[in-house]
């Protein structure tokens, strides 16, 4: 690195190497695929995010709350009215009650919010549980709070957790288990019997639960969502994260909740009021009163079920092997009888040669499990998927 000061040029030392707390991080999966669908002109269908416009009811709330006054900082919680809401949602769907001014935290994005209740709880030499194929946020936050990641491998093709397997693994060192209902990248959804396992195996322990719910409101096919929030004796060690951008189609404002107990809630605030302090004020507004109608969340299963059906039935002709989707927007598709590949590879030679974009699943494993499955997201535009279709279906 050189200094210029007039005619008089400095040569000063590099710092010392710096060594990685994240060595074997690179750039997101997401990131990746995007830019390379963008570098193709390639139909994404590989980022969660949909293709189309929020409620104008909503963004108008926004423009109306900064028009009336929400232009400063937030309470660090959130805005009461929207922590009260949210509360009486939680009470009316899963019939839970939690403390708007203690037990619910408004945070920028359910990242975020999964991030701070991890390195909340998790010390040196904890051990955090967590099933694979994963979302890709959990190991590095358990990793820079000094924890150990301890993965189990659902089980493919139906993506089921045993049971027994966990058992074997927890000991005096385990803190947290992660779970995530409706499942990113999967599409699977726990099961009432799961929850009751779970509950056995954590009873009588100080095992936290952080159960990821963002996509608790896109579930099919006549399934309940098996939230944390409606088993008292998991509600009570449990973080529940939820996502406003999947419910409301604006992943881009990052806006999100955690509920959590008393006890929990404070541990989680203490790193929230350091990291971001308070979220977005007119926005946390126009959620405030969107939320106040449960027809804006309610109806979210039909919809994106049509999406999921719409897109399936266009592709049943094709080489490609539809997989089980319970919830969430994303489809999986084998392709084991089209090419040998790794998932990583052809991925990539689809958005180059076909322009059409997606997520190999072997990244959300620690150890590249391949099973030949590629993630794609089904919350686009019919005419989104219509073209999408009409490449897949020609491969």
């Amino acid at each position: 690195m050189q200094l210029c000061s007039g005619n008089t040029t400095i040569e000063l030392n590099h710092p010392s190497t710096i060594s990685s707390k994240l060595p074997k991080n690179g750039t997101s999966i997401f990131s990746v695929m995007s830019s390379l669908a963008n570098e193709h002109a390639a139909i994404n269908l590989s980022q969660g995010f949909p293709d189309f416009y929020p409620d104008q009811r909503l963004m108008d709330l926004v423009t109306e709350g900064m028009r009336i006054g929400y232009n400063q900082y937030a309470p660090m919680p959130g805005l009461m009215a929207l922590r009260e809401v949210i509360a009486h949602k939680t009470k009316s769907l899963y019939n839970t009650d939690y403390n708007p001014d203690t037990e619910v935290t408004v945070v920028p994005g359910a990242t975020y919010g999964i991030f701070a209740a991890i390195t909340s709880v998790v010390r040196e030499g904890d051990e955090v549980i967590l099933f694979e194929p994963a979302y890709d946020c959990y190991v590095p936050a358990i990793e820079l709070s000094g924890g150990k990641p301890i993965q189990v491998e659902l089980k493919f093709p139906n993506f089921n957790i045993d049971w027994d397997e966990v058992a074997k693994l927890i000991n005096f060192r385990t803190k947290m288990i992660i779970i995530n209902t409706p499942h990113n990248p999967s599409g699977s959804v726990l099961k009432e019997e799961d929850i009751r396992r779970l509950t056995k195996l954590v009873h009588g322990s100080d095992i936290v639960i952080l159960s990821d719910e963002v996509y608790e409101h896109i579930i099919f096919d006549s399934n309940q969502h098996t939230s944390a929030a409606l088993y008292p004796e998991l509600a009570e060690r449990s973080f529940i994260v939820s996502s406003f951008g999947k419910t409301y189609h604006t992943t881009g404002w990052k806006m999100g909740y955690v509920l959590a107990p008393e006890n929990l809630t404070k541990e989680l605030r203490k790193v929230h009021q350091y990291l971001a302090f308070s979220v977005n004020s007119p926005m946390q507004y126009a959620y405030s009163v969107m939320l106040q109608d449960p027809t804006t969340y309610n109806g979210l299963s039909s919809m994106y079920q049509a999406k999921r059906d719409f897109f399936v039935d266009l592709i049943r002709g094709s080489r490609f092997e539809i997989q089980p989707c319970s919830g969430s927007y994303f489809q999986l598709l084998k392709y084991d009888r089209i090419s040998d590949e790794k998932d990583e590879l052809f991925a990539k030679r689809l958005t180059i040669d076909h322009k059409i974009a997606s997520i190999p699943i072997s990244v959300f494993y620690r150890n590249k499990t391949d099973n030949k499955v590629l993630r794609f997201c089904f919350a686009k535009s019919n005419e989104t998927l219509e073209r999408a279709a009409e490449i897949l279906c020609k491969i």
